[in-house]
């Protein structure tokens, strides 16, 4: 398995040194609907406080107009009536303005919502980080196009992974009680078999794979717990080394986790 590497600790450090002390970069941070975006918010927060960006959009839906401070970093794009973003243009468009865009979830299981989305995802030419219930979505609306655009990053558990593969109709299953070696040939080979860039988390190790190569580091040297990692600091910390060092996602993935 010399497609196979595991990491005790960081082997890429140099990579940090590509992250500017002066603020620079655009990145667009997409969640939230009418009765949930803690996390949306919180992520922004995170990233505003922690991280070198200059531009840094908070996107929306316009239900959470009257809810949430007039920011000049908040933008509000149309909502269904249930509260959940609608305008698939207008998504669109925000995806392109940037130099990257983390989808951050809390969108809810609204079938126009997973449409604007899906449908957005596909034809996207700016790299696209999408996690939580944003993964969800793909299984329903596009998932092979999805998959075949070079520019998505799945930060995603194995559940959502198993779903997207059966939506597909992968050859090779995904499944919790599978080894760690047998998780990580499916994630080669799936990473063979489409451009899309994977991160997932299985027995205690965070799995990074891209192009059939798949990094193994272990989830308690990075400080997460299992819940943890998930709820947005890991995925924010992934983003900001892949924006600073492009295409090398598996070493920016690794570094960013490390720190």
């Amino acid at each position: 398995m010399d497609y196979f590497k595991k990491y005790e600790e960081n082997p890429f450090n140099d990579l940090a040194w590509n992250i500017p002390e002066q603020k620079q970069g655009y990145v667009n941070i997409i969640g939230g609907n009418s009765q949930n975006f803690r996390t949306v918010v919180k992520v922004s927060e995170f990233l505003n406080t922690n991280s070198p960006i200059k531009t840094l959009n908070t996107i929306l839906p316009d239900t959470l107009k009257d809810k949430l401070p007039a920011l000049p970093n908040f933008v509000f794009l149309t909502s269904t009536d249930s509260g959940s973003f609608q305008d698939e243009e207008g998504i669109s468009e925000v995806f392109n303005s940037g130099d990257f865009n983390l989808i951050i979830g809390d969108l809810s299981k609204n079938t126009i919502t997973g449409k604007s989305f899906s449908g957005a995802y596909k034809s996207s030419e700016k790299p696209l980080l999408i996690t939580r219930d944003a993964v969800d979505l793909l299984a329903e609306n596009y998932p092979e196009k999805v998959l075949l655009n070079e520019n998505i990053i799945l930060f995603a558990t194995i559940s959502q992974l198993q779903k997207l593969l059966r939506a597909i109709y992968y050859p090779k299953m995904l499944l919790l009680s599978q080894s760690l070696i047998q998780v990580t040939e499916v994630l080669h080979k799936v990473t063979l078999s489409y451009p899309v860039s994977i991160v997932s988390l299985h027995n205690g190790q965070i799995l990074i794979a891209k192009n059939g190569e798949v990094a193994a580091i272990p989830l308690e040297k990075t400080g997460f717990s299992p819940i943890s990692f998930w709820m947005g600091e890991a995925v924010s910390k992934a983003l900001v080394f892949n924006l600073f060092n492009p295409n090398n996602f598996i070493s920016a993935t690794v570094s960013g986790l490390f720190s």
